[in-house]
């Protein structure tokens, strides 16, 4: 059975936009990337992932966005936002006291058998990894 994965618009800026000087752990993001693009791996991600995503690259690179946009549109992933998953996101939300579309990648992670959220955004893994089926992008391996 081919792993399943959920990364956050944290792990997707970096594989979108790998020549930002600001951004580490490119290549971990862009080996998640090429195995989604072999079919290695299956992304699962949340309804709003295309939104946060697009909504951090227009802010870094204008210009580019459209021709992002259509890239990140022809990247396989299965969205999934069923009740149950904001259910959990939502107490999730409550619980750690974040942002709940941060907390939706994480509940998909949970609802979605043997998934893992994969994220660079080390505030939100501090409060959540003790909830388990999370890693950070930095301590990735496929």
């Amino acid at each position: 059975m081919r792993q399943r994965w959920v990364v956050d618009a944290s792990v997707a800026v970096k594989w979108l936009v790998p020549t930002l000087p600001e951004e580490g752990d490119i290549d971990q993001a862009l080996t998640i990337m090429a195995k989604a693009a072999e079919g290695e791996i299956v992304l699962h991600q949340p309804p709003h992932f295309i939104a946060e995503t697009m909504g951090v690259i227009a802010r870094l690179k204008p210009a580019e966005a459209p021709d992002i946009l259509r890239d990140l549109l022809n990247t396989e992933f299965h969205q999934d936002g069923t009740s149950a998953i904001y259910a959990t996101a939502t107490e999730l939300s409550v619980r750690l006291s974040h942002h709940l579309f941060d907390t939706l990648y994480h509940a998909v992670a949970f609802h979605i058998p043997e998934a893992v959220l994969v994220t660079a955004d080390e505030r939100y893994y501090n409060k959540a990894k003790n909830e388990g089926r999370i890693v950070l992008l930095k301590d990735f391996s496929a």
